[in-house]
């Protein structure tokens, strides 16, 4: 069974430019140039995304669904977990070399990054739901009312404390706004496949 998560039961890693409730939705601006990247192959630091967290406790999973309306390089938003300045996930949608693409990074020190194309998610609903249990996080995502499909399987140990919720970030431009739909709190999904 899944429970609503109230917009406002979350806290900003980073104040977007604008955050404005339209009926149930959430519209979040994103801030010129926020990103969350930690040093591989770039060699910077950049921890301005704007995630909204939430306890996120062992055995339990989250869920975000959002409208995926990108134009400009980098463009992104889904689900954001964090740890700590160095340790944390982003999965969702990032608009890369003209198209969408389906993927998550990882980051325990530094990141990576991986990305599989899926340009007909463009300009539709997307859920991306995390699960915790175990000794990992799995990711899943779906287009619209699609099956959830896997995106990542990370290690990630029981005993850390953790908050997650959505994110969305505009490295190379001014004036995206996402808008985000639902954010619930769920059971972990029971099984890998």
């Amino acid at each position: 069974m899944s429970t609503d998560i109230p917009w406002s039961r979350g806290e900003w890693t980073n104040q977007p430019a604008a955050v404005v409730e339209h009926e149930t939705d959430l519209l979040v601006t994103a801030a010129e140039s926020s990103d969350a990247w930690r040093v591989t192959s770039y060699g910077f630091v950049h921890d301005t995304e704007h995630a909204l967290l939430a306890p996120f406790p062992q055995d339990s999973a989250m869920e975000v669904e959002f409208t995926a309306a990108f134009s400009e390089q980098f463009d992104q938003a889904g689900i954001f977990v964090r740890v700590s300045d160095e340790h944390w996930v982003k999965a969702g949608v990032e608009f890369a070399d003209g198209a969408a693409q389906l993927g998550a990074v990882v980051t325990d020190r530094f990141s990576d990054w991986s990305l599989a194309p899926v340009p007909e998610w463009n300009g539709g609903r997307v859920r991306v739901r995390v699960s915790r249990s175990g000794d990992a996080l799995t990711i899943r995502a779906a287009a619209g009312t699609g099956q959830l499909q896997l995106v990542r399987v990370v290690p990630f140990a029981p005993d850390l404390t953790a908050t997650a919720g959505p994110f969305t970030c505009a490295p190379t431009r001014a004036g995206l706004t996402v808008p985000f739909h639902s954010w619930r709190a769920t059971p972990p999904d029971n099984q890998l496949h």
